[in-house]
Formats: structure tokens, sequence, C-alpha cells
């Protein structure tokens, strides 16, 4: 390899955060991981360390950004400090109105046990869900998928939104996430 093209690649290298970066602003949606890492042809020591560099980055008290993480999927959000004045000057409203008990025992089930069927959710709650559930699906909290082992029923689980409202950068930092999934599947 000639110097030139080793000095390109060299530069590239350390430019990879700041790719990454660019990806995921322009993105604006949840990106899968492994995507970016074809195209960007890297190693899993690559993007751990890129991850990393990254965590650290947004993890500094001046930044307004910060990464979740949903499965294989990241993307780049406000940071929920700043939420708040972000929709003002926007213009929007983050339609905060309360959700009914029935619909946040339902919430915490998908959240905890996710992803789940409508039926493992009534089963744990002992009523019918239906209504919650869409409650939940139109504001965006969770999201609706099939289910690969059943055509007629669907897979339920938390949205980025959820993740973004919450502050959180995964799901496995909600409240004694272990101890409570541990707990939810005992009924299986």
């Amino acid at each position: 390899m000639n110097k030139k093209k080793k000095s390109k690649e060299k530069k590239k290298e350390k430019n990879l955060p700041a790719i990454v970066e660019a990806f995921l602003f322009t993105a604006g949606d949840p990106v899968d991981e492994k995507k970016i890492q074809t195209f960007l042809r890297l190693t899993k020591k690559q993007w751990s360390g890129i991850m990393g560099s990254l965590t650290e980055k947004y993890g500094q008290e001046n930044s307004g950004l910060q990464i979740i993480h949903k499965g294989s999927k990241i993307q780049l959000v406000t940071k929920p400090s700043l939420a708040e004045l972000v929709a003002k000057f926007l213009g929007k409203t983050l339609g905060n109105e309360e959700l009914s008990r029935a619909t946040l025992e339902t919430l915490a089930v998908v959240a905890y046990r996710g992803p789940v069927t409508r039926a493992q959710v009534e089963y744990v709650r002992g009523v019918n869900c239906s209504f919650a559930l869409r409650t939940l699906s139109l504001r965006g909290i969770i999201d609706r998928k099939d289910n690969p082992l059943d055509s007629r029923s669907y897979l339920y689980e938390i949205s980025f939104d959820f993740l973004k409202n919450l502050g959180l950068k995964s799901v496995e930092e909600l409240k004694d996430y272990d101890k409570l999934k541990e707990i939810l599947e005992v009924g299986e």
C-alpha cells in the first residue's frame, strides 16, 4: 500500500466516530447497527470503540444529545432535560396527557416483558388489554409488529419514543428491570 493510501485510511479511521455521528444525525430515525458496520466495513472491536467514544461524548453535561439503544437499533436524540424547551421552540406539544391506570399497567408488562403478544399481556393482567394496547400504539409509546411464530397475532414492544421520553438509553435501564422481567416470565 502506498503512503498516500495509508494516510487516507488512517484519516478515515480517526474520523469514524464523526462519520457514524453524521449517519445517525442525518437518518433522524432509528438505524440498525449492522447496517452501519457493514457499510463502513467495521470490526466488532472498531464498532465498540466508536460507540464508547460517542457514549462518552454525549455523556458530558454540556451535550444536548444522547444515543439510545433498542435491540440492534440505535438513534441520536435530544437529552430529556432539553426536550420541553426544544418542543416549545419547534411549536410542538409533548403529549403529556395522563394515561389510565390500566394503560400504565399494560405498558409496564410490555416494557418489562416485551416483545409480547396481546394474549400474553392479558394473561399477566387477567383482563382484556386491546384498548390499552391500541392507545399506547396510537401515542407512539409502543410498537406493533408481525409475529413471526403466528401470523394471526402481533408482538408489542416499547418504542424509541418511550425511551426518549423517559431519558433512557436502553430498556435495561428501567428500575428493577432484571428482577421484574424474571417475575413476569415465571407465568410462561
